[in-house]
Formats: structure tokens, C-alpha cells, sequence
């Protein structure tokens, strides 16, 4: 049995999926988590459940929303369960209604029961489900409470008949109904009368698909003809605006029956939070105060005596190990090279800061899931909006902070194709994860009383660069009107300290997996350039093909401070993924310790060239998962060359700025 997990955003629609199948699924306490089909075994039994992105309507606005109308429309499935937000209701409903005009059995986990309690809202759940005529099951989706009972109602037998005319639209829409079933003469095993008000909204996939048994000549006269029938007698200016209306007429009847207020109710605690954190003036304040919080955290309280205590234990014990164990073994003097100075220093440089990354992803992740985030979008919306985006595009470029890859994925939800397309441009922009570890040698080097202040400046100039450009890209080569910007904020809640664990483990074995592949075999390719070249092996590191290569650009960075050969290797090696120049800088240097390199480095940089290449490494193209990522979200090899073009040339004016800027100041 298939069963399809359909939804509202921010309902706990992934945590029911997490929770129903015993798997893990990216869960935030924002819109935009899932932005395409998951598929998940229930645990007591073989039956599938499908989790599709989380949406209001049916009538598709964004790409993510498409994903469910097609699905729809050409996936074989049995049943619907429908996640709904026992505290919003009235929304929820219009979600609910379109599916059960769909005409599949369907079953209902209302969520949020709590939520609704504290608002005042007290819901009879026997008489919404004898009003929807579904079962109708209360779950508190984050805790698993009510899941057993819910998946034992979805996934046994139960009697699918009910009505899917709750609705009525009226003779013109009926009889447009039946003007469509003539026309169709049994070609489609959908319900006509869920394809006709489809249609009549606008979804433009229903329309594609009737087209391949109906002219569309035919459809249009019959979009027209019920348009002018209905709205004859209506105020509503549309036809989908009049079947909002209907629809809204009849939820209103539904929740007079089932639901009650609790009048005694005072000011939620929520809504007293937002009057301090959506504040128009504090709003964004209160946000580089927490940034600020979290790299203090992640550079000074805890992260660095995690990362130096990691360290010892990579260069002394697993080191004095491993040369024991080659010694041991009779390894040639190659061989104990390519692992010691090649492979525990390339990955073993990289691996000590998975400490501070963990802490990165556990405040990211407290600040998702308390739902924060949601209100962050919301607060930057404003900003958004004079720079030719909206709040909305916010969300993908937050989730750049971990990866570039998901951000630019997660622009899918973003409804128009100008925004989409320049949300994806600029999401790179964003300093991910991946960058923190050069950050912290380098702020560990030449920053040592300012590191949280350092590497904060580099995230917010990450953001203001990034709305710069779509200021400038919005008035020339994306030229287009801003959509309007819709957020549910919702109510905050303790983060659980096992879904935190998960969420940031997921995260953080991200890392480590790359750690133990990518840049595994780049240690490996690094080191055999640095040992090898034109007159033979084992020679001097400045003889070597890596020096070659790295000498070619050597030049072209001297005016941005740091024009020597290995800076132009390292950033090479930057583009397979950027925590791949650590690795290739403990190689260049000889110094599979922290401190060593750290010491080392100040022989080739000043402060001022340090903060330049920092400013390069932020903006500079973007590895190769995320450019490849650009190509498959864009389809275009003129975006995806753009991307790459327009983010290095920024990086070389800028990082070019702020060295030549920075000696004319008198600052080195």
C-alpha cells in the first residue's frame, strides 16, 4: 500500500514522516523544508509513505508546489493522509477540502492540539470528523504521541466512502462539471469534478493534462463560459476568487460545529516575543547579536580548546600510531610519506574542526527549530523587497550557512522564475559550512582577540554583497515585479534534545563524509604533486608540479596580498570543495598540526592580506556539488557559467579593495 503524506507547510508534516517510518528527514519549524517526494517504510508494516512538499492549494504558484499537482495527477497511490494544523484551521481546511474532492480515502492527523489550547481554540475532534466525514486523529507529531494509533487508522481497512461534495459551488460550476465528463467520455480515471474546479482555478497542470484528450480550444470556452455564468451574480472578480469563497462559506459552517474559543484567553507568549523580534527597528539587530553569540560560541567558549584537544590527538597518538605501525610494516620512505604528509595531514587538518562545525549546526539548529528562523525571513522581508526579492528568498540563503547545495535547492519554493533564478545566483554568496575551517586558521593566526567579530563581518558581508547584486541584477539582466511575500510565523517551542542531536548530526556527518572521500583523494592527488616533478620525485616542494601550477597564478593575486604559489594551489583545490585548502595548506607547509601552520603562515601573510583572502575564499566561484547543483536547478549552461564568472570577478574586485584600501590606510 502507497500512502501519500500531503500537507500545509509547518503543520509537522516531516516529523509525522520521521516518526511514522523511523527514518530522518530534514525537519525545521519554518515553510520550505521538504521541496521534493520522500519515500518511507512504515514501521509495523510494508506499506509506503510518500512525504511531498508542504503546500496550501492545489493551483500550483512554485516549482515544489508542481511536484504534488503532477504527482497527483500520474502517480499510482492508495490513500491520503493529510497532516492539519489543529491552530489554523480555517487554512488548513481549504487544503483538505481540494483533496477530498480528489477522491481518494483519505485520513486526517490533527496536529498541534496543544498549540490550539494555548490559543484559545478548543476543537470537538469527533464533529470535524463527522462534518468532514473522515477519521479524524489527534498526534502531537514532534513528541510521537497519537502516531501508533494514527498509522494503525491510515494503514489498515477502513470504509473509504465519504462525500466530496461538502462545497457547493453552484448550477454553473455543476453543470461545467458535466460539460468536462462529457468531453473526457472516460478518458481519465480522476474524479471530473476535482479536474473541473482545477481547472477553473487556473492549475495549469490540470490543463496540460486534459489537453491530451480535450482540445484546448474547448477547455478555454468552457473556462469562459462557466466564468461568466458564475460571476454574474457574485462580487468575487474571478472565478478562482469565487471558489475561494465557496470553499471559505463552507469551512466557516464546518468549525462553527466542531470548534469553540476560550474568551478568557490572554496575549500568547508567541505573539509577545514577535512584538520584540519582528520589531522593525530591533529585528535585525537581535539577529547579528545571536550570529555574534554563536561564533563566540564556536571560536572562543567552546569550539577552539575542542578543536585544539582533537588536534593533539591527531598529531600525537594517531600519528605516532600510524608511523609506528609503517615502521613496523617495513613501508618504504614513499609510502610513510604519502601517509603521514599526505593523508593524516591533508584529512587530519580538516577533521579537527568538525568540534567547532558541530557547534555551528547545533545553534543553526536551535534556531530553526524554536522557529526562529521563520521570523528572521520575515524581518529581512522588508530589506528584500527594495533589492527586488522577498523575505521568502531569505530562507534558501540561511540554509546556505550549512550548504550551498540544499539553499540552492530550497529555492524551488520560491513562486516566480525571475526570483527563483535569482535566488539561485546568489545563494553561493552565503558562507557555508565548509568555509568555516579556513576561517578559523586563519582567525586563529591573526585575529586572535576579534575571532567571533572577524568571521561575523565575513557572514554579513556575504549578505550585503548578495543584496548589492540583486538590487543591480533586478534593474538589468532579471529585470520583473517582486511577488508578494506570505509567512506563517510559527509558534515558538522548545527544541527537543533528540531532534536536535539528529538534525545536527545529520549535518555534521556531512562534513566528515567529505572529509573521508573528497578530500581524502585530493590529500592524496595534493600530495603526489607536491612530491613529484619534471626532474623526478621526492624533490623540493618549490620544484615541484604543484608549485608549477600554483605559480601560474601567483601573479594574478599579488595585488589582492597574497601572491605566492601555495595561495594560488590552495584556492585551486578550493573549487572540488573548500575545506580541500586546509588539506592542501597542512601539505604545502609540512605541518599536520593546527598551531604549526598557523605560525607558519604568518611568513606568507599579513593581517591585512589574511582578511583578503578570507574575503576571496566567501565569494569566489562555488565548489563543484554546488555548481553542479546550479546546472540541474537552472538547466542552463549560461546561468551555471554566470554563476562562476560573476562570483570570481567579484571576489578579485573586492578582496582587491580591501588590500590596496587597507595600505592606503596604513593598515597591514
Amino acid at each position: 500500500m502507497e500512502i501519500a503524506l500531503l500537507g500545509n507547510p509547518n503543520t509537522g508534516k516531516t516529523s509525522m514522516f520521521n516518526n511514522l517510518t523511523g527514518s530522518y528527514d530534514y525537519v525545521g519549524n519554518w515553510s520550505g523544508v521538504t521541496v521534493e517526494k520522500k519515500v518511507g517504510v512504515f514501521k509495523s508494516n510494508e506499506s509506503k509513505l510518500i512525504d511531498l512538499p508542504g503546500i496550501y492549494s492545489l493551483s500550483p504558484l512554485s516549482e515544489d508546489e508542481g511536484v504534488v499537482t503532477k504527482f497527483l495527477l500520474h502517480d499510482p497511490f492508495d490513500r491520503i493522509l493529510n497532516i492539519v494544523d489543529a491552530s489554523q484551521l480555517e487554512r488548513n481546511l481549504q487544503l483538505t477540502i481540494q483533496l477530498l474532492e480528489f477522491g481518494k480515502p483519505i485520513v486526517i492527523g490533527l496536529n498541534m492540539m496543544d498549540v490550539a489550547k494555548n490559543r484559545g481554540i478548543l476543537v470537538n475532534v469527533e464533529k470535524l470528523g463527522e462534518m468532514l466525514g473522515v477519521p479524524v486523529t489527534p498526534v502531537v507529531a514532534r513528541s510521537g504521541k497519537g502516531c501508533r494509533e494514527l498509522e494503525e487508522q491510515v494503514t489498515t481497512h477502513f470504509d473509504g466512502s465519504f462525500s466530496s461534495n461538502l462545497v457547493d459551488y453552484g448550477k454553473e460550476i455543476d453543470e461545467a462539471i458535466l460539460a468536462l465528463e462529457a468531453l473526457l467520455q472516460n478518458h481519465s480515471a480522476h474524479s471530473t469534478r476535482w479536474l473541473t474546479i482545477q481547472l477553473l482555478e487556473g492549475n495549469e497542470y490540470v490543463k496540460d493534462y486534459l489537453t491530451t484528450f480535450i482540445a484546448e480550444s474547448n477547455l478555454d470556452s468552457l473556462i469562459q463560459q462557466t466564468t461568466e455564468k458564475a460571476l454574474a451574480n457574485s462580487n468575487a472578480k474571478t472565478i478562482a476568487q469565487f471558489i475561494y469563497k465557496q470553499r471559505q462559506a463552507a469551512i466557516a459552517a464546518i468549525l462553527k460545529e466542531s470548534t469553540k474559543r476560550d474568551e478568557n484567553k490572554g496575549i500568547p507568549l508567541t505573539e509577545k516575543i514577535d512584538a520584540i523580534v519582528t520589531n522593525r527597528w530591533l529585528g535585525i539587530p537581535i539577529f547579528l547579536l545571536l550570529m555574534y553569540f554563536m561564533f563566540m560560541l564556536t571560536f572562543d567558549w567552546l569550539g577552539t580548546p575542542l578543536s585544539d584537544a582533537l588536534d593533539g590527538l591527531i598529531t600525537g597518538p594517531v600519528t605516532d600510531g600510524l608511523t609506528n605501525l609503517l615502521n613496523a610494516a617495513g613501508a618504504s620512505e614513499f609510502i610513510h610519506s604519502l601517509v603521514i604528509d599526505g593523508i593524516v595531514a591533508g584529512v587530519g587538518g580538516v577533521l579537527v574542526f568538525v568540534p567547532q562545525i558541530f557547534i555551528l549546526f547545533l545553534f543553526i539548529s536551535i534556531l530553526e527549530d524554536s522557529g526562529y528562523m521563520a521570523r528572521v525571513a520575515f524581518v529581512m522581508d522588508r530589506l528584500m523587497e527594495k533589492v527586488g526579492l522577498n523575505g521568502k528568498a531569505f530562507i534558501p540563503m540561511i540554509i546556505g550557512f550549512g550548504c550551498n547545495v540544499p539553499g540552492v535547492m530550497a529555492a524551488r519554493t520560491i513562486e516566480t522564475p525571475r526570483e527563483r533564478l535569482l535566488t539561485i545566483l546568489l545563494t553561493p554568496l552565503m558562507s557555508c559550512s565548509a568555509r568555516l575551517p579556513v576561517y578559523a586558521l586563519f582567525v586563529g593566526a591573526f585575529f586572535t582577540i576579534n575571532k567571533a567579530f572577524i568571521v561575523l563581518s565575513l557572514y554579513v558581508l556575504g549578505i550585503v554583497v548578495a543584496l548589492i547584486l540583486a538590487s543591480v541584477f533586478s534593474k538589468t539582466i532579471l529585470k520583473g515585479e517582486t511577488s508578494m511575500f506570505v509567512i506563517e510565523l510559527p509558534p515558538y517551542r522548545v527544541p527537543q534534545v533528540k531532534a536536535l542531536w539528529r538534525s545536527t548530526w545529520d549535518k555534521s556527518k556531512g562534513f566528515v563524509r567529505k572529509a573521508g572521500t573528497i578530500i581524502f583523494a585530493g590529500s592524496v592527488m595534493i600530495w603526489i604533486l607536491s612530491y613529484a616533478g619534471p626532474n623526478g620525485m621526492n624533490v623540493a616542494m618549490d620544484d615541484s608540479f604543484l608549485a608549477m601550477i600554483g605559480g601560474i597564478f601567483a601573479p594574478l593575486l599579488a595585488p589582492i596580498g597574497f601572491g605566492n604559489w601555495q595561495a594560488g594551489a590552495a584556492l585551486l583545490t578550493g573549487f572540488l570543495a573548500k575545506e580541500a585548502i586546509i588539506s592542501t595548506m597542512n601539505i604545502i607547509y609540512f605541518a599536520p598540526t593546527e598551531a604549526g601552520l598557523q605560525e607558519l603562515l604568518s611568513q606568507y601573510f599579513t593581517p591585512l592580506a589574511a582578511y583578503s583572502f578570507m574575503v576571496f575564499i566567501l565569494l569566489y566561484i562555488p565548489c563543484l556539488a554546488t555548481v553542479a547543483t546550479i546546472y540541474k536547478e537552472t538547466r542552463s549552461k549560461k546561468w551555471t557559467a554566470i554563476s562562476i564568472v560573476y562570483a570570481l570577478a567579484l571576489a578579485y574586485v573586492l578582496s582587491l579593495i580591501i588590500y590596496q584600501g587597507g595600505k592606503l590606510l596604513g593598515l597591514m
